[in-house]
Parts: structure tokens; sequence; C-alpha cells
């Protein structure tokens, strides 16, 4: 039995709260707000970009163009472009998989076949959200008609930037690293909230976000680890996590005042949290 979009369209949203649910260190979300975004700018994206997201009939590339598309038309600006491009291919094999079979599974089909066509619409994308440094390589440049399949370009940038590296290697982060310490935090914890944090503190220290290093080179790869072993040290020494919230607000305060954003690790929270969602209605299907 195809899953229903409309199922698709509640895990997705979900996923996105889920998110902002969390107090994600240089991040935002309801406890910290960002510089320049809101909870409310992310919450209309999401809003914006599920009913693209979800259409059955759409191919991936147009997929995830026709999602920043009504991201843009809603806020007006790049709040989830990292998220699209890992939720599209999730969502896209959990509307074209056979029945009983696995997320991972199907959506390593998806990757395997992507096309030139869906190059050519995720460009658009990109270069609609127009994000800082990204999309800008001498082989393939947003801004001209790309030569090769949308997972051959996110090849090319997967030195650079974690999200393509995802679509390269089939999103091992999320299914051997965020999926496992989600469910194992969730079990530890008993509070969504906290095992999302143990997420995204997790990632940080495993790898260096690729947002931070566009904006920075390295220089804070070190300082950000520490910072959010720290945060897993006191989650570790308290028995209730809530004791650890001073600590949250100080790592949190000292990211933002250096405008360190971790927000690819945070898109990356949000593809746990959507697969987790999806891995769940596919078991039910």
């Amino acid at each position: 039995m195809p899953i229903n979009p409309e199922a698709l369209q509640q895990a997705y949203l979900e996923a996105c709260e889920a998110e902002l649910l969390a107090f994600k260190p240089g991040n935002v979300s309801i406890h910290s707000t960002g510089n320049y975004l809101s909870v409310e700018d992310f919450r209309e994206s999401a809003k914006a970009s599920t009913p693209p997201l979800c259409d059955p009939v759409l191919s991936l590339g147009e997929r995830i163009f026709r999602a920043i598309a009504a991201t843009q038309d809603a806020v007006g600006c790049n709040t989830n472009l990292g998220i699209v491009l890992l939720a599209a291919p999730m969502i896209h094999a959990c509307l074209n998989s056979p029945k009983g079979t696995a997320l991972r599974e199907n959506l390593r089909h998806v990757l395997d076949h992507t096309t030139r066509e869906d190059a050519c619409w995720a460009f658009r994308a990109i270069h609609l959200a127009s994000p800082g440094g990204l999309g800008e390589s001498e082989q393939q440049n947003v801004q001209s008609e790309p030569t090769v399949t949308l997972l051959e370009a996110m090849k090319i940038a997967e030195g650079r930037d974690r999200i393509a590296w995802q679509y390269t290697n089939y999103y091992t982060n999320v299914f051997d690293l965020a999926i496992p310490r989600y469910h194992s935090r969730l079990h530890l914890w008993g509070d969504e909230q906290w095992a999302t944090l143990g997420v995204f503190t997790g990632l940080l220290r495993a790898f260096p976000d690729s947002h931070i290093e566009r904006n920075f080179g390295d220089q804070f790869t070190e300082m950000v680890a520490d910072r959010m072993k720290r945060v897993e040290q006191a989650m570790d020494l308290f028995e209730s996590p809530e004791q650890v919230m001073r600590i949250l607000r100080e790592v949190d305060a000292e990211l933002k005042s250096a405008g360190i954003n971790p927000g690819t690790t945070a898109d990356l929270t949000v593809a746990c949290l959507l697969a987790v969602r999806l891995e769940r209605l596919l078991e039910a299907s």
C-alpha cells in the first residue's frame, strides 16, 4: 500500500517542528532566536514547502525547486535549502517505494537514478535561495545549465558541503550516527527535545559544520566540538537534562556573539527526525 501523501506531510512538519523545539546552541530554536531569522520564519518555511515536497507527481528535482520557490514566496529568504535538499530524496523514496522495502534501500535507489533534469531543477533552487558560497564550482556552477546528473553534481561538491556528502554516501551520517543516537538518547531521557539535542551535539563532535567552514574556515572547528563535548558531559552528569539549561545558554551566547551558526548540522538533525518518522510509516504500510 503506497504511503498517503498527507502522512508524509505530517511527518515532515513534525520533524521541522521537533528540531525547533530543541535548544541547539548557535542555532535558531524556541529557546533562542538567530541574528536575522525567527522561529516563525522557519515554521512558515516548513508549512510552505510541505505541499510540493510531498506531491506524488513531481520528479525529485522539481520537488526540490517547487519547495524552495514556495519558501521564497512565503518568507523571502533562505531558511530551508539544506532541509529541502535532504528531505526531498527521502520523501521521494517513500512515495515511490516497493512494498516491504526499507527507507535506506529505497533512498539508495533514488540517489543512484538521479538525472540531469533533476540537477537542472536543483541548480535553479540553489540559485533562487542564494546561499553564500554554496553552488560555486569551476566544474558545475548553479548559474549555468548542468551537464551531469544531480548525484554527479553532488560528488563535485561533497568535499566542501556535508549535505552533498550525504547524497554521495547515501546518508551514512544520518543512518549510522544520527538515528542510533536519537534512539539511545530518547531511551535514556524519554524526551524528544533532549534526544534531538543529543543528535545535534553528536553530529557536531563527529565532523565540522560546512556552513561554519564556508564562513570561517576551520578556525572554530575545535572550539565548537569542545563546546558540544561540554554540553554532553553536563547532560551525562546531571540527573535532569533541564539542569543543563545554564550551560546551553552560555554556549549559545558564545557562539552567536561570534556569528557561529551550525546551520548544516541543524539541517542534518531535521533529516534524522524525518527519517525516524518515515521509517515508522514504511513499517506500518
